[in-house]
């Protein structure tokens, strides 16, 4: 008799929680595992802003799902783009392009989110996202590049222009990316004699009236005041209008000649969840408590793809936010449903109580609300670098990083460009392909038509 498959899709933190326990729990008589992924490593992603200040390199924030001394999941190199829950079939795009048809007894749907935009002029074309490590690297070389081309430039215009430097998001990707961008170009300008450093502006806008409201006003505040002090103009209340390749429109009219957006604001569910032609909450799948999919059977979902109910609070319409320590042990929740379901036995519900918010500013700058308590400066950031160093899955990863660290507070920023991408434009639309899902009509065409052939 051929063993039950288990199918991941997604190597986030949800993705490689669940498949780490299924690993770690199941027999190796019990089911074949498999994961789709386009890459065999799982991306801390609160550490990018961090990989696009230099502060740590890109492969420490990179753990290779390969290293597991358990290791026994088979890696399928591609995307899924389809889900057919009635004929238990994933539709995967290979990394080659290359579609294939994995079909399973389980599925773990654990694709993850992508950066949220808008129908504004130009966005798409002209914006650089924070929310893959190669948008990470490329936003880097960029910001680098802008000094060196205004230090080049015997152009006022231009050299003012390549100096201002514009974030949309004021959330924690925002506000984090904004703050330790303005660092590293601070110091750099020190590197630079040609040019005056009060020209190097950095500008956190956000349509909403706070910044990062999760953490209180008090703490919200003080974050405010760290960046201000920096230099750092806030703008509450205001977005994008327009997105020219050397000037940015702002909602409230301003026109500010800028040749770097870098947009984080928010993000929506992988678009792999309308495939399923299923119902949804605020554009995330609805899960019971249990994390699986009503009438879907087999088919379980968490993550930032899922709307799993948050049960320590009273309101009985509260999901848990889209935060890497709900990820993490929802990824390990659903590992033992599903060997629940293979056994025969009942399963149980998600419940976590949100362990609080970290912010790291760069430097000894910090915010944080571990467990309700409200920290600044050194002791917050203690508790941000703390946590995270804490969360990274692998021995290798923790030692990348904390060595990166220790560099870099001894021995400073370095300002080098790597090159990448650097004679082609990349913007938002080159790096989350989210132009390359199925429909659910789609879907079902693909399989029915995979299922005639094999007849």
């Amino acid at each position: 008799m051929a063993r039950p498959k288990i199918l991941v899709v997604g190597a986030g933190f949800a993705g490689v929680g669940c498949v780490r326990r299924l690993e770690r729990r199941l027999g190796a008589d019990e089911a074949d595992v498999a994961l789709v992924t386009p890459f065999s490593y799982q991306l801390y992603l609160p550490l990018l802003p961090q990989v696009a200040s230099g502060i740590l390199t890109p492969q420490s924030i990179a753990v290779s799902l390969r290293r597991s001394q358990k290791y026994r999941t088979r890696i399928i190199p591609g995307g899924a783009i389809g889900v057919d829950t009635k004929a238990k079939v994933c539709v995967v795009r290979k990394i080659t392009g290359e579609i294939v048809d994995e079909p399973y007894d389980y599925i773990v749907l654990a694709p993850g989110s992508v950066t949220r935009t808008f129908d504004i002029p130009g966005l798409a074309d002209n914006a650089r996202g924070m929310k893959t490590l190669a948008e990470a690297a490329f936003v880097r070389d960029h910001v680098i590049s802008q000094l060196d081309l205004a230090d080049a430039s015997h152009d006022e215009a231009e050299r003012a222009s390549r100096l201002q430097f514009v974030v949309v998001g004021g959330g924690y990707a925002g506000t984090e990316t904004a703050a330790c961008l303005q660092r590293l170009t601070s110091n750099a300008a020190t590197r630079y004699p040609r040019l005056d450093p009060r020209q190097i502006k950095w500008h956190l806008i956000d349509i909403a009236p706070k910044l990062m409201p999760e953490l209180g006003d008090k703490l919200g505040l003080s974050a405010q005041k760290i960046l201000r002090d920096r230099g750092i103009d806030i703008s509450l209340g205001v977005s994008i209008a327009k997105a020219g390749p050397e000037e940015v429109t702002f909602t409230d009219g301003r026109v500010l000649p800028c040749r770097t957006l870098i947009w984080t604001a928010g993000v929506v569910a992988s678009p792999l969840v309308a495939t399923l032609d299923a119902e949804t909450v605020r554009g995330r799948l609805a899960v019971s408590a249990q994390l699986s999919v009503p009438d879907r059977s087999g088919v379980f979902a968490l993550g930032d793809a899922a709307a799993v109910p948050d049960l320590t609070k009273e309101d009985e319409t509260a999901v848990c936010p889209p935060t890497a320590q709900h990820a993490m042990r929802q990824g390990r929740k659903v590992a033992d449903n599903v060997i629940a379901s293979l056994r025969g036995q009942p399963l149980q519900p998600y419940l976590h109580k949100d362990l609080g918010l970290v912010v790291d500013l760069g430097g000894r700058d910090a915010v944080s609300k571990p467990l309700g308590v409200e920290l600044r400066g050194l002791p917050a950031q203690a508790v941000a670098r703390g946590y995270h160093w804490t969360a990274l899955r692998t021995n290798v990863a923790k030692t990348r990083v904390m060595t990166n660290w220790l560099l870099n507070a001894v021995a400073g920023d370095d300002f080098v460009r790597t090159g990448f991408l650097a004679r082609t434009p990349a913007s938002l639309r080159d790096f989350e392909y989210t132009d390359a899902y199925l429909t659910p009509e789609q879907v079902r065409e693909h399989t029915e038509a995979a299922h005639l052939q094999q007849k």
